[in-house]
């Protein structure tokens, strides 16, 4: 799938488009290339066409993993694009990336210039808020066994892809216990 596709997706309701009214550039992002560093000011948004991208935060002796985003998903340092404020996550390819992305002020003149354009960003939110929310209360009412579990549902062709040690922060536990677990679940 590319934007396109995703763009009329999303719009499911509405008449497709040949073409988005913003401008789209692919770009490319070695693996471990950071996207969006601490304290940048996010400057677009990306849609993954190929590759697995994390989100890291700092904590106050390590850094943490919020979440990773796969192929036909977008992903940003939302709050940092929303606000146009610096980025307290870091948005960093897991994998060899092949993006499409779409700028801050580019997308800002196609909301005032579209209705359809404020409901597909109005959507993009929507799943953004829903997809936090879920990840909020797998941490409180889940066991990292229960979520790593859910990881293998949702993109079981991937989970291969992500260093143990990653999934391992991504859960908050230590590499010794995911082992624990992944032995578990195999046996």
């Amino acid at each position: 799938m590319r934007f396109l596709e995703f763009y009329n997706n999303v719009l499911y309701d509405e008449e497709p488009v040949q073409d988005v009214p913003f401008p789209i550039e692919k770009v490319f992002f070695a693996k471990g290339k950071v996207i969006t560093p601490f304290d940048a000011i996010e400057g677009s948004v990306y849609f993954i066409n190929k590759g697995i991208v994390e989100l890291s935060i700092k904590s106050y002796m390590t850094e943490k993993i919020i979440d990773f985003f796969f192929e036909n998903e977008m992903v940003a340092s939302l709050t940092s694009f929303l606000l146009q404020s610096k980025s307290d996550v870091q948005v960093t390819a897991l994998l060899d990336c092949e993006l499409e992305k779409v700028t801050y002020g580019d997308l800002m003149i196609a909301y005032q210039k579209d209705l359809r354009i404020n409901k597909f960003g109005r959507r993009i939110m929507e799943g953004a808020y829903i997809r936090k929310s879920d990840r909020e209360k797998a941490l409180l009412t889940k066991t990292a066994e229960e979520i790593y579990g859910g990881m293998f549902e949702k993109q079981p062709r991937y989970i291969s892809y992500i260093p143990v040690n990653k999934i391992a922060k991504y859960l908050g536990i230590h590499p010794e216990s995911l082992s624990r677990i992944r032995k578990k679940l195999n046996s």
